[in-house]
């Protein structure tokens, strides 16, 4: 299954969520997220439900809930601002920035809680062209 990046640039890739141990697929999402990527933090910006249909609600499909991963230190490491992360966390109302890149992820029940996984296919297919066209908006915005 696959995720979503969108870095400080506006620009947006996909990629297969990482396999291998808990460990091996940290290192791989910090590393998307940024090089001084330390520890991420997960949110789930309103937007990304209201705006763009995703959805906030797990079920026993993994993947079906969506959720975005952020730089938790962000703003610490100097990083640029992340327009799409920022409006999708409504950051022109309380004023939080989204620094560095973002990436948008699945979720799934497991033994232990809650895990990280890969964006089930529908919700992909719902997501990605309204994220490929607001990335658009926000470059040509600029």
């Amino acid at each position: 299954m696959r995720i979503i990046r969108i870095n400080t640039n506006n620009e947006i890739s996909v990629h297969e969520f990482p396999e291998g141990s808990y460990s091996q697929q940290n290192r791989i999402l910090r590393g998307l997220i940024g090089p001084e990527c330390e520890l991420y933090e997960c949110v789930m910006p309103k937007r990304l439900y209201t705006e763009l249909g995703g959805s906030n609600k797990l079920s026993k499909k993994a993947g079906t809930c969506v959720s975005m991963l952020v730089d938790e230190e962000g703003i610490y490491h100097d990083l640029k601002d992340n327009q799409v992360g920022s409006y999708l966390y409504e950051t022109d109302k309380h004023g939080c920035v989204i620094a560095g890149n973002i990436l948008i992820v699945g979720e799934r029940w497991s033994r232990d809680g809650i895990d990280f996984c890969g964006i089930v296919e529908d919700q992909f297919n719902k997501l990605f062209p309204k994220l490929k066209e607001l990335t658009e908006k926000v470059r040509d915005y600029r």
